[in-house]
């Protein structure tokens, strides 16, 4: 093919390689904000064609023009030979265009057969066909290879299992273009593995794949072409081939990155400053036991299900414990809530940022404040705002929060800004020990950067770290410790300096170590 150094439009189709969908001049402008900019773009059958770009690039809006959530400001869309311009998912779904997008959309009280087919219910006569509902549920469910009882509330399921759901919905549809907006960031080695199988299914059957994602280097397995966006601009589009990571990533942030993980700027004390001893929930977790010293970084790793966000939950006090031991500075705490751990000096960044760790409707500074409220109140029980704004403003600086004012909307901003502001709130409420769980799920590579970068601050300040991550490379770049989980249990506590991905993942599939 013959490339153009500037917009892919400019491009010469090999023969057999006409676009399937192709999008040119493309502008998308909200009150205020100008997301989208003259970008333009083109998709054809059978490829993978990756969309990189920091958050706030301009991925998910483009995604959701193609998908019909939004409308263009300007510019023209061309699927399948015919100028369109879909008014709503519904329209774009019908016509053969699916997405699967990062922030779950899933009805909580609905069935996983139910929500695979929510609005496309098999009937018989005025009746959903229930039976057939479930068996054709099974058969999208079987072909990724996982296991999820049909009939199962979704509120039921893991972020991970929700994940899955969401991929099977997309594939019920037999669409001729998928869109899959992060769809391995809940999901493990084994389960992303299952996934890729699946896009080369569908590749070979003619399907063109839009695919987003932050994890660059799982990309070689399956893009044929790479296209990046920069501040909602066009910047270039390359075989992947021909292209590396590297230049990638310095495409995206207009520099390059020469290194994944800060250099860690101090080395924890031996003296332990939080400890747990014998937790156990019946059927989730039991016997876990470990200890954080004063400047450490511990990381918790495992396979899908082997305890570690349940334990951190626990202890946490969002779930019940029913036997064990949590130590503080010597004390032994009694967790019965949330509220107890806070007060006591946890803190938890839960995995699911947008259900769980944030009011997303809600603007930057009240979300900054809602763990510590009494500190910005009188002596009335009433909110003293100039304290208010004024705390949300040093946070907001402190963090490089981007966002146009601390009234935004959190739902507007992007992943790691939405990150960024649950760790203010915490920060503000000044803790002894913070958990993260999965803390750079769906967030780009100069975002993740800056997670990692106050994780070691705070390690350095003598705050405990634990992080909770399917990454291994996470958790091999950023802890001092491993504690390995499998099945409900610590297998190993493993130094970070002495062990590696094979060693750790011998541990989180219950072998051991492995053989010296």
């Amino acid at each position: 093919m013959q490339k153009s150094a500037g917009n892919p439009e400019a491009e010469v189709p090999a023969a057999g390689h006409q676009p399937l969908l192709r999008l040119e001049g493309i502008t998308k402008e909200f009150p205020g904000v100008l997301a989208l900019s003259d970008v333009s773009f083109d998709l054809r059958r059978g490829e993978v064609h990756a969309v990189c770009g920091e958050n706030g690039a301009g991925k998910s809006t483009l995604m959701k023009i193609i998908s019909g959530v939004y409308q263009p400001t300007r510019g023209t869309m061309v699927y399948k030979g015919q100028i369109h311009q879909f008014a709503a998912p519904m329209e774009s779904e019908a016509a053969g265009i699916a997405i699967i997008h990062q922030e779950l959309n899933l009805v909580p009280h609905l069935s996983v057969a139910e929500n695979i087919y929510l609005a496309r219910e098999p009937r018989r006569g005025p009746f959903v066909d229930r039976r057939k509902l479930r068996a054709d549920a099974k058969r999208c469910l079987d072909r990724l290879g996982v296991s999820i009882d049909t009939e199962t509330p979704v509120r039921n399921l893991s972020v991970a299992q929700c994940q899955m759901v969401e991929i099977a919905k997309a594939l019920s549809l037999n669409a001729e273009v998928l869109i899959m907006d992060e769809p391995t960031s809940s999901l493990t080695e084994q389960e992303t593995r299952l996934l890729f199988k699946v896009i080369r299914d569908l590749k070979s059957a003619g399907v063109g794949i839009i695919y987003i994602s932050h994890r660059l280097d799982e990309m070689a397995e399956i893009v044929d072409r790479v296209t990046v966006l920069r501040d909602g601009r066009y910047i270039a589009t390359d075989d992947f081939e021909t292209t590396t990571v590297n230049d990638i990533v310095a495409k995206m942030v207009g520099r390059s990155l020469e290194e994944k993980f800060p250099e860690r700027t101090s080395a924890p004390s031996q003296e332990v400053i939080f400890s747990v001893s014998g937790l156990a929930r019946t059927g989730v977790f039991s016997d876990v036991s470990f200890s954080l010293r004063r400047g450490e970084i511990l990381g918790f790793a495992g396979l899908m299900g082997a305890g570690r966000t349940e334990v951190a939950r626990a202890i946490f006090g969002a779930d019940p414990l029913d036997t064990g031991t949590i130590t503080l500075h010597g004390e032994t705490l009694k967790i019965q809530s949330p509220r107890d751990a806070i007060s006591a000096g946890l803190a938890y960044l839960s995995e699911d940022r947008k259900a769980q760790g944030l009011a997303v409707k809600m603007p930057v500074d009240a979300n900054m404040t809602l763990a510590n409220m009494e500190d910005v109140s009188n002596g009335f029980g009433l909110i003293d705002f100039a304290r208010h704004d004024k705390v949300a403003k040093e946070y907001v600086e402190l963090l490089d929060i981007r966002t146009p004012s601390i009234k935004q909307p959190v739902r507007l901003l992007s992943g790691g800004n939405q990150q960024k502001i649950i760790i203010g709130k915490w920060l503000f409420r000044k803790p002894k020990v913070m958990f993260f769980d999965e803390p750079t799920r769906g967030i780009d590579v100069g975002a993740k950067f800056a997670i990692y970068k106050i994780m070691d601050e705070l390690a350095a300040e003598g705050i405990g770290v634990v992080l909770i991550s399917s990454e291994l490379p996470e958790v091999l770049g950023m802890t001092d410790r491993v504690a390995v989980f499998h099945g409900g249990r610590i297998t190993g506590v493993l130094e970070t300096r002495n062990t590696d991905q094979e060693e750790i993942m011998r541990y989180a599939s219950g072998y051991g170590p492995k053989a010296h």
